[in-house]
């Protein structure tokens, strides 16, 4: 069993302790803020309300460039549908898969949509960590296998948003409920909140920086934005080269861009869950899983890959496909290479924590603390609150 315990951001009403776990009524309520806190039913912490409110959402006026239920004209009066954030190896697709099964259990339907930029590629299964063949037998798992890791374009996050849009209206306008889940925090960001897109890429540009000095390209993020420059990684050569790009074009940093981008209302149909766990536990669960992916054949399936021809600039950079590419390429021993995937992927999941906390503050978010034994009833309520 998943371990789970929840806390909602949400006000419950005074009258309603259980409102901890039946929180997804409505992302478009005005919530008031809360004064104080206690101890609900399953030991988390929630909020004391205010006065209360309806749960019954107004329509709101959609500002430029904000997404408002999308395709879905009658978003306002159906229940939001979930979005499970998390960073990797925290049980999020249990979860998940949880929830669609109890939605099946009191009458309903579901399909879950992956929120993940390595799934989308086909034969890349071991290293991201795809839900088995058995899983998708069991409950329809959709945006997985849906595109080449040897074509030359990357899957760009336009391609998974038009994608992910497309499939949510058309299950929604049958009555079907799709859970959104992954750890691409922009993916979830994009859903939630529209997409920043900045300008179009500049390839003598591009060019140009991935042959500067790896010193001097650092130097200039680091003038030309401080605070992008605290949040990519010094080796992390794409984003670097992206956020100097940005810069170079517009005149204002990218980390200002994404300000202004996170500052939009989330969309009003969809309530994000997110799966918290603390740093140690978390970081025992990437080690264990990056131990379990090589005993079942990961360093086989990148030598697969590769002998399949070139994989595009983005799925060769995925955690451990590169890393173990490097030792098959004679460049360090497996060992090293094992190791050094466990880094990564333990600074994956220190960013994906970042943007947890940042899509987390947002008034209806639910919190599920990964530590507790309450898996079966949050998904029990999250199910029913998606059909409400």
């Amino acid at each position: 069993m998943l371990p789970l315990a929840l806390t909602s951001s949400a006000p419950a009403g005074a009258d309603q302790l259980i409102d901890v776990l039946h929180g997804l009524r409505s992302l478009g309520d005005s919530l008031a803020p809360p004064v104080a806190t206690r101890r609900g039913p399953f030991g988390a912490e929630e909020s004391i309300p205010g006065p209360s409110h309806s749960s019954a959402p107004a329509r709101r006026p959609t500002a430029q460039g904000e997404i408002s239920c999308p395709h879905v004209p009658s978003c306002v009066s159906a229940p939001p549908f979930p979005v499970i954030y998390a960073p990797t190896a925290s049980g999020k697709s249990a979860l998940a898969i949880a929830v669609a099964r109890r939605v099946a259990t009191l009458g309903g339907s579901a399909r879950i949509l992956a929120a993940d930029a390595f799934q989308v590629y086909r034969g890349m299964d071991i290293g991201t960590a795809k839900p088995t063949m058995a899983e998708r037998a069991d409950v329809p798992h959709e945006l997985i296998d849906i595109a080449d890791p040897h074509a030359q374009e990357p899957f760009t996050v336009d391609d998974w948003l038009e994608a992910a849009e497309a499939r949510i209206a058309e299950l929604r306008a049958r009555g079907v409920v799709p859970i959104v889940v992954g750890g691409t925090a922009l993916y979830v960001q994009a859903l939630l909140h529209g997409l920043f897109k900045g300008p179009p890429a500049d390839e003598a540009m591009r060019s140009e920086l991935r042959a500067m000095d790896p010193a001097k390209r650092r130097a200039e993020l680091e003038r030309a934005d401080p605070l992008a420059a605290t949040r990519i990684h010094p080796a992390d050569e794409r984003r670097t080269i992206r956020a100097i790009e940005v810069f170079r074009l517009t005149g204002t940093p990218i980390s200002t861009h994404q300000q202004q981008w996170s500052a939009r209302s989330p969309r009003a149909d969809a309530r994000l869950i997110v799966i918290n766990w603390p740093t140690p536990e978390l970081n025992k669960r990437i080690n264990a899983r990056v131990r379990t992916m090589m005993a079942g054949g990961l360093l086989e399936e990148v030598r697969r890959l590769r002998e399949a021809g070139p994989m595009n600039s983005q799925a060769r950079e995925g955690l451990g496909y590169k890393q173990l590419g490097v030792h098959l390429d004679g460049g360090c021993s497996l060992e090293d290479a094992v190791e050094r995937t466990k880094i990564e992927t333990r600074r994956l999941g220190k960013n994906q924590r970042t943007w947890l906390k940042r899509l987390a503050s947002g008034a209806g978010t639910l919190m599920v603390q990964g530590e507790s034994d309450q898996a079966e009833s949050i998904a029990q309520d999250i199910a029913q609150q998606a059909l409400a």
